[in-house]
């Protein structure tokens, strides 16, 4: 049987958001190939110190259990766009 992205948002919903919308965070489902998930968190939860944390103890926790096949759940780490055009700013003393 094939996970389809549909249910690993209903896991997702169920099981994982509920937790990180109380830190004022989300998780983004990225893609799922070869039974790898790629994930990217958002809001507060993005560039946390626990991230990481976060990714193996509760996202791949529930995926895991749910999708025994995912092979890998992988945090994937991008910066803020907004946050990299105000840091350009301040360097360049544009504030």
């Amino acid at each position: 049987m094939d996970i389809t992205l549909k249910q690993i948002e209903s896991v997702l919903d169920a099981k994982v958001r509920p937790s990180l919308a109380a830190h004022g965070g989300n998780v983004i489902v990225l893609s799922l190939e070869n039974d790898v998930l790629r994930v990217r968190l958002t809001g507060k939860c993005s560039g946390c110190p626990a991230a990481h944390s976060t990714n193996e103890e509760l996202i791949s926790f529930e995926i895991s259990q749910a999708f025994p096949t995912i092979k890998d759940i992988i945090l994937v780490e991008e910066t803020n766009p907004e946050l990299l055009t105000m840091a350009h700013k301040i360097l360049n003393h544009q504030l």
